[in-house]
């Protein structure tokens, strides 16, 4: 399934919807939005991952270039990742990177 993207921002918060495969057809698509919330100036970026079915090592790079484009000030959240992609992210070490929450 391909992946889609939706972003909201407020004053200090981009929530990112994801929906799909986060594969490296998909990866692009999310790096344009991340640029975009960087670009806003925010201070916490919430990526909702409660429909994101699949999450692939191009995915998991995404989530690396989020962490650098936002830089160390930037709060980054992954919302109701299913245990497959949360899994993948706990592996690879990155849940020290960016805050796995249950919502």
């Amino acid at each position: 399934m391909p992946l889609s993207v939706s972003v909201t921002t407020t004053a200090d918060t981009a929530t990112i919807s994801l929906a799909g495969e986060l594969d490296a057809a998909g990866a692009p698509d999310f790096h344009h939005t991340i640029e975009k919330a960087a670009a806003a100036g925010v201070t916490h970026v919430v990526i909702r991952a409660h429909e994101l079915t699949y999450m692939a090592s191009a995915g998991l790079r995404s989530l690396v270039f989020a962490r650098q484009k936002m830089g160390d000030d930037v709060q980054i959240t992954v919302a109701g990742a299913s245990e497959p992609v949360a899994r993948t992210i706990r592996q690879a070490g990155f849940d020290r990177s960016v805050t796995l929450a249950d919502e």
